[in-house]
């Protein structure tokens, strides 16, 4: 019994492994394509579109600032720009930051919510400033978010190109990478994540996830779609799934690049992480029970992705270590004997490899204290996802047998000039 639920597993882990390669080779592929691709688009960009920039902000003292200067440095026409920052309930000086910069620059709205309906959540933020905004373009971006000069004029630049697609989410990268261990592998999980799971998906299936910030969406498709659900912890990777249902795909064009602020603590990331794997479950059993009734069946790719990342795959891990460690105790007589060490270590070799090839796309990521930190994060970091995706699964089984109301968790955020 022992030997096959090892088996089982081993093969699990394999099979994500080599479908992580797989995405790995795409993501190099499009990293290639797309500079020919943009340099294209750019010798004839087109009518740019009026976008607006939905900000959601509670309480973001600490950050909101650098933001908005970063919005003023956009380089796109400032007569089709609206930025609305919205704010939910905050209860320090958010409010009247955003008020002094509405009133110094006519582009800048600020919206204010109230109570019974405020502090809720990004998407009920979201959706109030949708009902503000009048731009055919919508965008969003986090309140901790600086984007580059041209970030914008890149994602407009993709929905002008690319009639077919309904959004596109640009690359972002992490301000305070170096500030401490813990902020180093957050780094090298969202490089990977961008160029594996994003570019990868991309240039094999034409589809990819609306990442929380730095993405714009056509306002046609929100208002069919009737907004972000208010439900959903995830509403990004909620929101992708829907307008897949409606026939568009989603274009990863990392030309457009944001920098955001990540957890300098392990308390705050374990918050943060919780939240968004409770919400990609809630996703998950959403569109799992009703695939019968989505309309574009192209779903299933993204929805087997999101089953075997949170579900099979740490059910696979967990239950080879399992076996591992009992086996230094106990004589479970497995029959695979050496081999399944091999396949342990072959597999965390292709784990470091995944990484670097994706540090290898990103200039100057690609170091010696880098590829250090990969080969600890396989032993810690990612580790760690297992215990979080366990607890978010029970936690999230609770609060559907309990009909129990879901919390939205706000990143605490950190003084950059420390």
């Amino acid at each position: 019994m022992a030997d096959l639920v090892l088996y089982l597993s081993l093969f699990i882990i394999w099979l994500m492994l080599f479908y992580h390669i797989f995405l790995m080779q795409g993501g190099y592929f499009h990293y290639s394509k797309h500079i020919k691709t943009k340099r294209l688009w750019e010798q004839n960009p087109g009518e740019m579109p009026t976008f607006s920039i939905l900000i959601p902000a509670h309480n973001e003292e600490m950050v909101i600032e650098n933001t908005l200067k970063a919005m003023i440095n956009l380089r796109y026409p400032k007569e089709k720009l609206e930025i609305i920052v919205v704010n939910d309930y905050s209860k320090d000086r958010t409010g009247a930051i955003i008020d002094e910069y509405a009133d110094r620059y006519s582009f800048i709205k600020a919206v204010h919510t109230k109570p019974p309906h405020a502090g809720k959540g990004k998407s009920g933020a979201l959706n109030l400033g949708l009902k503000h905004s009048s731009g055919s373009v919508v965008a969003v971006y986090d309140a901790d978010n600086t984007p580059e000069p041209d970030a914008i004029y890149y994602l407009a630049l993709s929905l002008n190109k690319d009639e077919k697609a309904g959004a596109v989410i640009g690359k972002f990268r992490v301000i305070n990478a170096n500030k401490n261990i813990l902020t180093r592998l957050i780094n090298l999980e969202t490089l990977t994540f961008q160029w594996l799971a994003q570019a990868g998906r991309w240039y094999w299936f034409k589809m990819t996830t609306i990442p929380g910030t730095n993405f714009a969406i056509r306002r046609s498709i929100l208002e069919e779609l009737g907004g972000w659900d208010e439900k959903a912890l995830s509403e990004d990777t909620e929101l992708s799934f829907r307008v897949y249902n409606l026939g568009y795909y989603i274009r990863f064009f990392p030309a457009a690049i944001t920098w955001e602020q990540e957890p300098e603590t392990l308390k705050v990331w374990w918050k943060q992480r919780m939240r968004w794997a409770r919400g990609n479950e809630y996703v998950i059993a959403k569109y799992l029970f009703g695939f019968a009734k989505l309309k574009n069946k192209k779903i299933v790719l993204d929805l087997f992705y999101f089953l075997f990342t949170y579900l099979l795959f740490f059910t696979g891990i967990l239950l080879s270590h399992a076996i591992f460690v009992i086996n230094l105790f106990v004589n479970l007589d497995l029959t695979i004997g050496m081999v399944s060490y091999v396949l342990l270590i072959t597999g965390f070799l292709l784990f470091v490899i995944e990484v670097m090839l994706a540090l290898s796309l990103e200039k100057r990521q690609l170091t010696v204290k880098n590829v250090f930190a990969a080969v600890f994060m396989y032993f810690t970091y990612s580790q760690l996802w297992i215990a979080l995706v366990m607890n978010a699964t029970f936690l999230e089984l609770k609060r559907v047998l309990l009909k129990q109301e879901v919390k939205w968790y706000k990143t605490q955020r950190f003084d950059q000039k420390s």
